[in-house]
C-alpha cells in the first residue's frame, strides 16, 4: 500500500537492484504489508526508512512499522504517600 507521488526519488535499477544514494535496496517482506512507509519503484516495494527490511523482523517486530500498535503496559504503582507529599509540595 504505497502512497501515489512518495516514491523512491533519485532511485536507480542497476544489476544488483535498486540503489538510492549509494545504497542497495531490498524488497519489503510480508510483515511490511500495510505500512505508512512502503515505497514504490518500477513495480516493486521498498521501505523508505530502511534499506533491508528482512533484518528488522528478525528479532520481532520492526520499530519503524506503522501498521503494527504497541500495546502500553501498565504503569508503574506509586506510592500513595510519596504521591500526597509530592501534591502538598506542588510538584
Amino acid at each position: 500500500m504505497s502512497t501515489p507521488g512518495k516514491n523512491l526519488e533519485g532511485a536507480v535499477k542497476t544489476a544488483n537492484g535498486v540503489e538510492l544514494n549509494g545504497v542497495l535496496l531490498q524488497p519489503i517482506t510480508e510483515q511490511c504489508n500495510g505500512c505508512d512507509r512502503i515505497r514504490t519503484f518500477e513495480g516493486q516495494e521498498f521501505c523508505s526508512s530502511y534499506a533491508i527490511p528482512s533484518k528488522k523482523w528478525t528479532l520481532g517486530r520492526c520499530n519503524f512499522a506503522t501498521h503494527i500498535k504497541v500495546e502500553v503496559v501498565a504503569k508503574a504503582k506509586v506510592n500513595p504517600l510519596k504521591a500526597s507529599k509530592r501534591a502538598a509540595k506542588g510538584r
